[in-house]
């Protein structure tokens, strides 16, 4: 005597069970570096080759102002403005380089911090890139920090992109 097959294993998965493929983000933190444009290039082609996204991080530090409210208030609003206007201008730059309108974050507290909140919050990011300064001091507080003690413990792969390569350089590795 054979068993009957259970008709519910034979039934079709629930919808809500398949899931479509997520998208990856590369997470870019904006600064005035030069290294943050090769940075920002890496993320855009590596983006655009595996039809991802580039999400673009705006760290604002918080003021130490606190004396007069409404000159921190003020301040604040400065600097969110400074940051929607960067983060706009390079919108469509990335736009044009990865096909893709970034995602964009604009976010008040320490580097570190902010990064790891980011990234904890949004599932879709899947790596950090970062660029590294050229100079005697090193490659920067980021790069230092974040790939250097942190890396074992951070929660996604840190790539970090030399301040010195030029954009060939930066296309033929991405």
């Amino acid at each position: 005597m054979t068993a009957e097959p259970d008709q519910q294993s034979l039934a079709e998965p629930e919808a809500a069970e398949i899931q479509p493929p997520r998208e990856r983000m590369f997470l870019v933190v904006v600064d005035k570096t030069e290294e943050m444009k090769n940075a920002l290039r890496f993320a855009c082609r590596r983006a655009q080759h595996t039809d991802g996204r580039v999400g673009l991080l705006y760290y604002i530090e918080p003021a130490d102002f606190q004396h007069w409210m409404g000159v921190e208030a003020k301040m604040r609003e400065e600097k969110r403005a400074e940051a929607e206007q960067i983060l706009q201008a390079l919108a469509s730059e990335v736009q044009s380089m990865s096909g893709k309108i970034p995602v964009l974050y604009v976010r008040e507290g320490s580097a570190r911090d902010t990064i790891v909140a980011v990234i904890e919050e949004e599932p879709r990011i899947a790596v950090l890139v970062l660029g590294a300064g050229t100079s005697k001091r090193g490659p920067g507080p980021l790069v230092s920090s974040l790939a250097g003690k942190l890396s074992g413990r951070f929660p996604v792969p840190i790539t970090v992109v030399p301040g010195h390569l030029t954009e060939e350089q930066i296309d033929l590795l991405s």
